[in-house]
């Protein structure tokens, strides 16, 4: 064919294929041969068998039994690959198309998008001419193709999220997966990337190190995110905050940079987002570390509590959801670390002991970077080195096993500095994270110790939420002396209860509405 066409060139004749297509077609509807068509788009990835399709430069027809052609689609498209989920199984098949003169990047598709004509029409936000009248046509068409080419098209497993992968390693680092997730996620996917000299990144970072900043410690957490899963540890807080010029984001960006793009509304992202949001984004990151910017976006808007925030995100599964079809959806895990910022903290007086212990929250006094102006522009040219590099050293044989017990040994002291356990363990993944890569990377001996995590221990005493809710009656009943009998001046208002020289005794209700106003539980504390 392609020698025919070209020697039809050379004699002045043009449209050769269309020719000998329409010659051919007139044979076929005479009996005299039996078309095995295939597809013949220009430029396309490869040619499949098209059976009673046509498919050319003016897209894609249907010939009917009585030889009438049926526009399925106007321009050329085709499934080129199948995907199998690892995590759900799910199929897909990655479907190619083009619009003017070039080819759009594939676009995963459900198998059950295909078959459904209500389901298609979706297709046309990418670009993909489909109306409710051809959306049963083209669905058929492409479900077709994949039977008439089932062994031709190449089946190849697909990922939808970032993180370690059962059985094959760690994405995106891992060559034989390929990406089929939400479109929505694909810019945050192709964020994971390296650019730019590893060396000046490291160069960078050493400096960062030497001066002894917060960084340090959002840096050597953003390795420790990859850690949780392998060391069966559970999610956690970093939150620095302070003023504004105290180098917070910069911080945040910092850890971006091992992974991906540290620039804002690429990989980091901000407190501007709704729980949903919040919960799909962390379950996608599952393993990379989530950065946001900003606590106070949230704050302006009237929330002062974070403490469901943190429940939520340091459970690492996400809420159980009804599927469209009945049954449940697949519940949505991650296990990493949230680093945070923000000009205020992100605990407050009355928030739980669990929460407590799942943050470890730094205080930013003072601007921490003596050339911030310089620091910025190098990583945001150079980045995502070390990331990859990292996770490739702890899959070698017996590296994991060593930083475990690394690990254990952070654990132990830390615990006996009175830390609790769950902050503990968050504390002993950063500590160990960061004494590898100083080895594997850094090389300058400038790794955390136990004394510079020490400091951000949550003490025992201030995690009790019982002992937090003694002060806090003591505090209201101080604050109220005329609301007790004896009354010694001023008019009767409201009787709260009565004291005396030893005691005080506050009516039961009132008492428990004084400890629901304080986030506390009133049957939880009279127990205790």
């Amino acid at each position: 064919m392609v020698a025919l066409k070209t020697q039809a060139a050379a004699v002045g004749i043009r449209n050769f294929v269309a020719m000998f297509n329409a010659f051919v077609r007139s044979q076929a509807m005479q009996g005299k041969v039996r078309l095995e068509r295939v597809t013949e788009f220009d430029r396309q990835p490869m040619a499949l068998s098209c059976g009673p399709y046509i498919c050319d430069e003016k897209g894609v027809r249907l010939i009917t039994a009585g030889g009438e052609e049926i526009v399925v689609c106007p321009h050329p498209i085709m499934p080129i690959r199948r995907l199998i989920n690892e995590d759900t199984g799910e199929e897909r098949l990655l479907i190619a198309y083009r619009k003017g003169d070039y080819w759009r990047p594939p676009i995963p598709v459900e198998k059950s998008t295909i078959a459904s004509a209500q389901k298609i029409i979706e297709l046309a936000s990418y670009g993909v001419i489909v109306t409710s009248e051809t959306a049963k046509l083209l669905g058929t068409y492409l479900l077709k193709l994949e039977e008439l080419n089932y062994g031709t098209l190449e089946e190849r497993r697909s990922v939808g999220r970032l993180g370690w992968i059962g059985g094959h390693g760690f994405a995106p680092y891992i060559d034989e997966l390929e990406f089929d997730g939400e479109a929505n996620y694909r810019n945050l996917f192709n964020a994971v990337r390296h650019n730019g000299s590893r060396d000046k990144w490291v160069n960078a970072m050493r400096a960062v190190r030497a001066e002894k900043t917060i960084a340090r410690i959002f840096l050597a957490a953003s390795f420790a995110s990859a850690l949780l899963e392998p060391c069966g540890l559970l999610p956690f807080f970093v939150h620095a905050w302070g003023g504004t010029g105290t180098g917070k984001t910069v911080s945040l960006m910092i850890a971006a940079s091992v992974w991906a793009t540290p620039r804002m509304g690429e990989y980091v992202g901000t407190f501007n987002s709704t729980d949903v949001g919040q919960e799909m984004t962390a379950a996608f990151l599952n393993s990379l570390p989530y950065c946001m910017d900003e606590l106070q976006i949230q704050a302006a808007s009237g929330q002062k509590d974070f403490d469901r925030v943190i429940y939520k995100l340091t459970e690492g599964v996400g809420k159980i959801r009804g599927a469209k079809g009945g049954g449940l959806r697949q519940t949505a895990t991650w296990k990493n670390c949230i680093l945070t910022t923000g000009e205020d903290p992100i605990l407050t007086s009355s928030s739980m002991g669990g929460a407590s212990i799942r943050v470890i929250e730094i205080e930013a006094e003072k601007p921490v970077y003596s050339d911030l102006v310089g620091l910025c522009s190098t990583i945001n040219q150079n980045y995502g080195f070390a990331g990859e590099e990292f996770v490739r050293h702890i899959q070698t044989t017996g590296v994991l096993e060593r930083i475990e017990g690394i690990r254990m040994g952070y654990y132990r002291q830390l615990m006996e500095r009175d830390g609790a356990e769950k902050q503990a363990a968050s504390m002993s993944a950063i500590l160990a994270a960061d004494e590898a890569v100083t080895d594997l990377v850094f090389r300058d001996g400038n790794n955390l110790t136990v004394d510079d995590m020490a400091i951000y221990i949550t003490k025992a005493e201030t995690v009790s939420a019982n002992r937090r809710a003694l002060d806090y009656v003591w505090d209201t009943v101080a604050r109220n002396p005329g609301k007790f009998l004896p009354i010694e001046k001023g008019p009767i208002v409201e009787i709260w209860g009565k004291r005396d020289a030893i005691s005080v005794s506050i009516i039961k209700t009132v008492f428990d509405r004084m400890l629901y106003d304080g986030g506390y539980n009133p049957r939880t504390f009279l127990s205790w």
